[in-house]
């Protein structure tokens, strides 16, 4: 993949470790060790918005319910959400990267994506960064490299917490042939399981398979992620992107037409989208409910307010009242998703401010 200078991009993928709990951690000395989650208290019915490396090993994951993770764990210790702090501290991060290329892409606040193809020494920059990030803010990042975006996601993804790992050119389809399907950004529990069923275990079994094949089981996704499997991915770095709508859905491994169970979903992705909001300090009028049926019906509903909300017990009341009308008899569930826009100018402007 040449750039128009005619050398091959490279480009860093980088993720803070736990980051909210590690912000907590390194503010608070007392909670170093321990385990650690941010999020709401249980009586609010609350999720886990991070949890630190040591809950994690208690089985406990972000989205999981507070009151599921207190009981897990005896010992963990819950913090309230300080997002003007993370804020704060992205902003500094972001900095640092910013300084060395224009070409950083923030996909959220402990996120990036970094063009450095006009750097000479790519383990350098990459190495640096992370001893930068160290010493300024104590807090450990993972970053991997690659000549596409995917390359460098997957690269970062499975050296966590802490790592290093660059792709060099010409060695992505050795890098990934070895690795799960699910290593790739959108194939969830159920395009998995698809391909399981038909013996596509690897991104090397992804890779030959045949493209009419992949079509038909897949639709149009089936092409870009036969491509991505062996690291074709032209997707550019993109320093600031309007944000049109903040979103959240998932697809059940299997059909459902519960009520508690598609609540607690309703519940989670409403959480999921309030915090990306409340991350970018975004705040939107319109929110939606998509919802697909057994049979592959898919529609939208949704309603736009008066005054524009990042509240998560707001998106989530609105996102269950709008469900309860589609709730109809009869009907089985296989996807939800839940969508907030229709922002408002000075939100938009503050996101970018954020970014410059």
């Amino acid at each position: 993949m040449k750039s128009k200078s005619n050398e091959y991009r490279y480009i860093l993928h980088a993720d803070l470790d736990a980051f909210y709990a590690s912000v907590e951690q390194t503010d608070n000395p007392q909670l170093k060790g321990k385990p650690v989650v941010v999020g709401a208290p249980t009586e609010a019915r609350g999720v886990v918005a991070a949890a630190s490396y040591e809950a994690r090993k208690f089985g406990i994951h972000s989205a999981m319910p507070m009151r599921t993770a207190m009981r897990i764990c005896n010992k963990l210790i819950r913090v309230s959400p300080r997002f003007q702090r993370y804020r704060e501290v992205s902003q500094k991060i972001m900095g640092y990267f910013k300084e060395v290329t224009h070409l950083v892409e923030p996909l959220s606040l402990d996120e990036a994506y970094i063009d450095i193809t006009n750097k000479y020494d790519h383990e350098r920059v990459a190495r640096n960064l992370k001893n930068k990030i160290k010493k300024m803010t104590s807090l450990d990042v993972t970053i991997g490299g690659g000549t596409s975006k995917t390359v460098s996601k997957i690269a970062c993804q499975i050296s966590k917490p802490d790592g290093l790992f660059l792709v060099k050119s010409g060695e992505e389809k050795q890098f990934l042939s070895p690795l799960k399907v699910s290593v790739i950004t959108g194939v969830g529990p159920k395009t998995r399981n698809l391909l399981n069923s038909y013996g596509v275990i690897t991104l090397r079994d992804l890779a030959s398979c045949n493209i009419e094949w992949l079509r038909q089981n897949l639709g149009v996704k089936g092409y870009e992620f036969r491509n991505k499997a062996i690291g074709i991915d032209e997707d550019p770095v993109i320093p600031f992107r309007k944000t049109k709508s903040v979103s959240s859905e998932t697809t059940f491994v299997m059909d459902t037409f519960n009520q508690t169970e598609i609540d607690n979903y309703i519940r989670v992705l409403a959480e999921n989208v309030s915090r990306h909001l409340v991350e970018t300090d975004l705040k939107g009028r319109t929110i939606k409910l998509k919802l697909r049926l057994s049979n592959f019906t898919t529609f939208v509903r949704q309603i736009t307010l008066k005054f524009p909300t990042d509240d998560s017990h707001v998106i989530y009341t609105i996102a269950v009242n709008l469900f309860n009308r589609e709730n109809k008899k009869h009907r089985s569930f296989r996807l939800l998703g839940i969508g907030v826009s229709n922002f408002s100018v000075t939100s938009q402007m503050s996101l970018f401010r954020q970014f410059i």
